[in-house]
């Protein structure tokens, strides 16, 4: 740091001693005494001139102590702009470093969806080529097809959570119709465990995405299949309440501990069955969870082990009450 450089920030005081010097000068030319003490004015000048140097130099040293402290971080400020300067750059560096963790928490999500993916992929890939190289099942075969298209759905879905708003359409969706076309996308699968499915639900339209609402509705028939024994029964109904609408799937299965309960919405977590009874990205119930909630819906369960699986997604009702509103008041 220049002593030049110091001075044009010093500007301020220099402007203030020379207007006070054009001052002074001027009341020693416009006196009307005959002999004005111009011995005086100069000595004040002089006196003056000297303390604006000793201050500067005072300055001058405050600053390039401040500028040396300034790496450690225990710098006093010399103004009040200083202290408001530092302040907002201390909440930036803040920001700054919780929005890194965010980045680096969301990059490690990424990569260990990534690995369990692969994972998890390989097993009906592994099982394809055993089959080809048997006597080829058709039934076995559409299963492990049906694997690797789900876990290619959840990886694709789960690529476009943060570009949500760019990739959806609000519009009435019927319930009872996809909960059919989904049904019928797993008959195979009904069939093949000899499962039942009740069909309670009446039609019923909510608002949301037609196609992210299939998703998310896949995932909990999946689910419900998955961990449903040989002639379970899987029952899909409607309710309306005057608060909201509802999707509800519930299974005979084997249900979830209670201390599972609790996170089986979280990323990654398979809990207890998973573990036990078949492989799981810990992936799906999460995806259905984070698209339902953007789209404004929320997933709820309850399950007792051995018993039965109830997952239920809930819809707000339609109406827009501010909308309704509006129309009261004109």
């Amino acid at each position: 740091m220049t002593f030049l450089r110091f001075l044009s920030y010093e500007k301020p005081y220099i402007y203030l001693y020379m207007v006070g010097f054009l001052i002074t000068a001027a009341v020693f030319y416009t006196d009307s005494s005959d002999s004005p003490a111009w011995g005086t004015f100069f000595y004040a000048f002089t006196l003056i001139s000297l303390v604006l140097l000793g201050f500067l130099f005072v300055r001058y040293r405050q600053n390039l102590r401040v500028m040396r402290q300034m790496s450690s971080g225990d710098a006093d400020s010399l103004s009040l702009e200083g202290e408001l300067t530092r302040q907002y750059l201390e909440e930036l560096k803040v920001q700054h470093i919780r929005e890194m963790n965010r980045v680096h928490d969301r990059q490690n999500e990424h990569y260990d969806f990534i690995v369990s993916w692969f994972h998890e992929i390989k097993t009906p890939i592994a099982v394809l080529r055993l089959l080809q190289q048997t006597e080829m099942d058709a039934n076995s075969l559409r299963e492990e097809i049906a694997k690797i298209e789900n876990y290619i759905d959840q990886a694709l879905y789960y690529a476009k959570l943060d570009s949500f708003n760019q990739d959806y359409d609000i519009q009435k969706c019927d319930l009872l119709q996809i909960s059919k076309d989904i049904v019928k996308t797993h008959s195979k699968t009904f069939i093949a465990k000899k499962i039942r499915i009740d069909m309670q639900a009446d039609l019923v339209e909510v608002l949301s995405d037609p196609k992210w609402l299939h998703f998310i509705v896949n995932q909990i028939l999946t689910n419900s299949l998955k961990y449903t024994e040989h002639g379970g029964q899987i029952t899909i109904s409607t309710v309306e309440t005057p608060q909201e609408k509802q999707l509800l799937i519930r299974d005979s299965g084997i249900g979830i501990s209670p201390q599972d309960l609790p996170r089986i919405f979280n990323r990654g977590f398979t809990g207890e069955t998973g573990r036990k009874h078949t492989k799981s990205t810990g992936m799906g119930l999460y995806l259905a969870q984070q698209l339902s909630n953007k789209l404004g819906h929320y997933i709820t369960c309850t399950s007792e082990v051995g018993a039965f699986t109830q997952c239920i997604i809930h819809f707000p009702k339609d109406e827009d009450p501010y909308l309704l509103l509006r129309q009261q008041t004109q």
